[in-house]
């Protein structure tokens, strides 16, 4: 960054105890400060440079335009589409919350401070349009979201880069080094260097971003680079002001309302923070009467920060909803101790003292914790208002704290047993950020490596997920590249989300929860290429994205199909088209022509029905013969299609068993179908778009079957075919040299053959070492694929975790066995709501699983054309190993799911129950309150802990549970009675059941606010 040059002895300062040299400093006033201003967006600091009446601040009238339009059309997405190197630590939201004005040369700190607040208007109004630039708002400018690791860049169509003409006012650190003792007196070489440089207000430094964060470094601001930025290196920025020690934080009075609103001018949120300081000032209460303070960060007599908290009046839903109980114990916090924070905005020069701010205002507001919500865009309007909260550059400083699964309750069957309104009332769906006292004193270890995950699949979202909730460690280079951004955008119960099947990996709602656009670079594209030596993703519109550590997880999606080109009017049979293998269909795809992989595909489709008149005239072909094709057809019916005019068009099998898997539900689903009056067609080849003329739009459809083709006329046509890999995808895997066959291949640690790139999910198969091809990723649930996917990441980041040591060789050739459930489910003809729930298994018809001699048991109650039937089978262990549910009326999908893995007898001993002919209905029989346990999220915890007790030796004489059930297996023991009485009996005896007793006890009482429905001791 700096040009060579011989610097005085003054310019090399050393840090000295005790007349020994413990550090050293190299700095120098001769900065390339051209090379800064072409890949750093260092408009919120006027390009370090003092300024000049030639400073061009702003594109040409026309540019400026066409960019505004472009950040408009980029909204939607919470991230604009051309990203080229993820943007880094904030610094344009800081823009927006900082008063950086013209810093010119002062005589005094005061002076100088004064200067900071000044500015000049045009400035001013250049610090704003860049905060709006870099801000994703909605239609009322309000600040929907925030990215820790930046705010995104804006489109860049012009590659426009501020001029500024005025001096130099910045100088950079060469060389810096200490001893690791005396590495906290860091800040103490700025002080004797700034005083070097008279003339000079920054002081810069440009590190490696592989470079762990050290403590001087911890008090600079990290620039964000534009988007065309490939240098190696990160750039740090301090201000001369920030060396200023007598920052005082207070409450605010009515006559810091001046200072605060020339501190917050530049925000575009500015309204609401002044109305809630006036509040403040007037009434120390919010409108509706909750308590409210208000603080200010004081510097030589300026405001430099504001904060505004109210009282947390939820805290009970906040405990029943959020794992906060991960970072306090609730019985240690008085009610009025917890604060909720509405408003933080600090000037960037005195970021570092963000901690010291929160600090203070738990000690000053007498609040033992902070909470901070992120709602999301789409659903601003519906919970609050849309300017409650402000941005805040804080939210570094707080952890994420995870959602809770939430139990569904029969509230009308539970009565006065049901949990408070409260607990069980219709979740808010919003982040929920948290700090308290003790966070305040732990530091976070800082990830800058770029991690680049390249698909929203739910592997790339549970892998995103994970590294999110590591508390005690900040990933400040997260990047997800994928066609259409985040998932989740669209509101929960909308049409076009019933198009699909579910897996139940995440919902709408749960996307909510996330807040991943808080935390994640999002870049909206495709990628077509991959340099590993160079190690950069390129996109579609040839941008690039660097990256140190690259994710695959695009897994697989539905493809146009390719027409036979078969001539019907010959009368050909599907035998007589020769097999020329899977072939990729190559031209335009036509505009009626639709092939549905996630919500924004869906919810293109329903807008093409609604604006093309399709419900009240012109066929509509459903191509295919997954659960999709049916969950299609149900919500065409739904919408009002007519079932007359919806052709279901099944090809030939590639295997023998069917989506479902299951006669009874397939024959439901079937006579629903023709009750509604749809046609199917089975073995049907598409053979040819409007009889072999331009395809675009398509009016007819063509296909070939066993005995004699036909033709439809077609408005629109769905294809359901069988998912394949992207072409796009493969080519740039296969350009890239990385090993494909078939699929992308891997390890089982979800190595390719470049260490530098992971993969994951449906896209990807074992090596052929590991002699396993039947067993794929695609066997497993997404959601633990990619928690196992993280946790295998982490081991590179996380000091905290134990080295990974090497398995065995014999080990290393077996491939890993992940236990979720595969799940999926959805709405079938007939409206009959669908769930299957099954271990990983390589698919086998149901007929023969059930002819195999240690299949288990059977428990079927109702009727699937009745919409009553539930199916679980339990294994030889007496393990809930698959559950199916077919019924006309929704159930609590989410309970269900908890039952998978359980013991029987857990299940109030259902084997023998049901073989005595006393559960008629297993939908009921699982909403009585006796079973609301085992849907608790905190349940399998409780299963742990009991387990640790029968497992350990309580007294020394005594042996364990285990233990004793060993020496009875090697007949150490011999035995006058049955092995399962003398268990029993020896833990009636012991210790064994009062522990027990307690424990359960213990969890029913500490999650009363869940579980009001059972009693315990004291309560009656």
């Amino acid at each position: 960054m700096s040009q060579a040059e011989a610097l005085p002895p003054a310019a090399h300062p050393q840090g000295q105890v005790e007349g020994v040299a413990v550090g050293f400093m190299s700095v120098c006033s001769r900065v390339n400060m051209q090379l800064l201003h072409e890949c750093f967006d260092l408009g919120p600091f006027h390009g370090l440079c003092t300024p000049h009446p030639d400073d061009v601040l702003q594109p040409p009238e026309e540019q400026s335009v066409k960019g505004n339009q472009d950040a408009e059309l980029g909204t939607s997405n919470h991230s604009p589409p051309k990203i080229v190197e993820e943007p880094r630590e904030p610094v344009s939201p800081q823009a927006m919350e900082g008063t950086q004005g013209r810093i010119t040369e002062e005589a005094t700190a005061e002076e100088l401070l004064s200067a900071v607040h000044s500015g000049n208007s045009s400035e001013m109004e250049d610090i704003e349009n860049l905060s709006q630039q870099s801000t994703v708002c909605d239609t009322d400018g309000h600040v929907s979201c925030l990215s820790l690791a930046s705010i995104s860049l804006p489109k860049e169509t012009s590659n426009f880069r501020p001029i500024y003409k005025g001096a130099s006012t910045a100088f950079c650190i060469q060389l810096f080094c200490i001893e690791e003792k005396y590495e906290a007196r860091s800040l103490d070489f700025m002080n004797f260097v700034f005083s070097l440089f008279p003339d000079k207000n920054f002081c810069i430094i440009s590190l490696p971003h592989l470079t762990p964060e050290f403590a001087l470094i911890q008090n600079f601001v990290k620039i964000v680079p534009f988007n065309n930025c490939t240098l190696e290196q990160d750039l740090y920025v301090f201000h001369r002001a920030g060396l200023l020690k007598s920052i005082k934080i207070r409450l605010a009075t009515l006559l810091d309302t001046p200072g605060v609103e020339n501190l917050v001018s530049t925000l575009m949120l500015k309204k609401s923070i002044l109305e809630d300081l006036k509040q403040y000032n007037e009434a120390r209460k919010d409108h509706d009467g909750t308590p409210m303070k208000a603080f200010v960060a004081e510097v030589a007599e300026q405001i430099v920060g504001i904060a505004v908290i109210r009282d947390e009046m939820d805290v009970e839903y906040i405990r029943s909803h959020y794992n906060i109980e991960d970072f306090i114990y609730f019985s240690h916090h008085q009610r009025e101790e917890h604060g909720h924070l509405y408003h933080f905005a600090l000037n960037p020069i005195f970021r570092h003292y963000t901690k010291f701010f929160l600090k203070e205002i738990l000690r000053l507001g007498f609040k033992s914790c902070l909470y901070y919500p992120v709602y999301p865009q789409a659903r601003e309007g519906k919970f609050q208002n849309s300017s409650a909260h402000s941005l805040t550059s804080a939210l570094h400083y707080l952890v994420p704290v995870r959602p809770r699964r939430q139990i569904v309750y029969p509230l009308e069957k539970l009565g006065i047993n049901a949990p408070s309104k409260a607990v069980s009332k219709d979740p808010l769906s919003y982040a929920l950020n948290h700090t308290n006292r003790k966070l305040t004193l732990e530091p976070k270890i800082t990830v800058n490596a770029k991690i680049v995950v390249v698909g929203a699949s739910n592997v790339g979202i549970s892998f995103l997920e994970t590294l999110v909730f590591c508390s005690h460690l900040k990933f400040s280079n997260l990047t997800l590249i994928s066609t259409h951004g985040l998932p989740g955008k669209r509101l929960l119960g909308t049409e076009q989300r019933k198009f699909l099947a579910s897996d139940h990996c995440f919902q709408d709602r749960d996307y909510a929860l996330m807040s991943l656009w808080s935390w994640v670079n999002v870049v909206v594209g495709r990628m077509t290429a991959i340099d590993r030596a160079a190690k950069h993703v390129v996109l579609s519109h040839e941008e690039i994205v660097l990256y140190d550590h690259l994710i695959l997880c695009t897994g697989q999606q539905y493809q146009v199909p390719c027409p036979t080109g078969a001539d019907i009017s010959q009368h050909v049979t599907n035998r007589e088209i020769p097999n020329s293998g899977k072939q990729r269909y190559t031209d335009k795809v036509p505009r009626n022509h639709f092939t549905l992989n996630d919500e924004e595909d869906c919810y293109k489709a329903l807008s093409w029905i609604r604006n093309n008149s399709i419900i009240t005239e012109g066929n509509v072909i459903v191509y295919g013969n997954t659960i999709d094709t049916y969950t299609t057809v149900e919500t065409l019916l739904n919408i009002g299609v007519r079932g007359s005019y919806i052709h279901l068009v099944q090809p030939p099998s590639t295997s023998t068993i069917t989506c479902f898997n299951n006669y009874s539900v397939e024959s439901a689903v079937q006579d629903a179908l023709r009750a509604a009056g749809v046609t199917i067609y089975c073995d049907a080849l598409l053979a040819q778009w409007n009889d072999g003329r331009y395809p675009d739009p398509i009016h007819s459809a063509c296909f070939t079957t066993p005995t004699k083709p036909f033709r439809l006329a077609c408005s629109m046509f769905f294809s359901f075919c069988e998912k394949n890999v992207d072409y796009e995808t493969f080519k740039a895997l296969n350009d890239a040299c990385l090993v494909y066959d078939g699929r992308l291949v891997i390890d089982t640690n979800f190595h390719t053959n470049d260490i530098a790139i992971r993969a994951a999910g449906s896209l990807t198969k074992f090596s052929n070492k590991y002699y396993s091809n039947e067993w794929t990723h695609s066997n497993f649930s997404s959601k633990e694929i990619g928690f196992q996917l993280a946790a295998a990441m982490l081991t590179l980041f996380d000091p905290t975790l134990e080295p990974v040591t090497e398995p065995p060789a014999d080990l290393d050739r077996l491939i890993p066995m992940y236990k979720g459930a595969k799940i999926q489910g959805g709405i079938l003809p007939g409206s009959y709501h669908y769930l299957h729930i099954a271990k990983p298994a390589i698919p086998t018809p149901l007929e023969v699983q059930m002819a195999q001699p240690n299949f288990g048991l059977e428990i079927v109650t109702g009727n699937a054309k009745n919409g009553t039937y539930f199916r679980i089978h339990i294994n030889k262990y007496k393990m809930v190993e698959t559950i199916t549910c077919l019924s006309k009326e929704p159930f609590p999908a989410s309970n269900y799911i908890r039952l998978f893995g359980q013991h029987e007898q857990l299940l109030n001993n259902l084997c023998n129950r049901y073989e005595d002919k006393l559960i008629p209905d297993l939908y009921s029989y699982f909403m009585e309150p006796w079973c609301m346990a085992l849907f608790h999220d905190r349940f399998i915890d409780l299963r742990k802990e009991l387990r640790q007790i029968l497992t350990s030796k309580e007294e020394e004489d005594l042996p364990s549970i285990e233990q004793l059930a060993r020496q009875i297996e090697d007949e150490e023991i011999n035995l006058k009675e049955k092995p399962r009485n003398y268990l029993k009996r020896v833990y009636q005896e012991t210790i064994y059941k009062s522990l027990v007793e307690k424990s359960i006890l213990d969890y029913l009482h500490y999650n009363h606010y869940h579980l009001p429905m059972y009693a315990w001791p004291g309560i009656i």
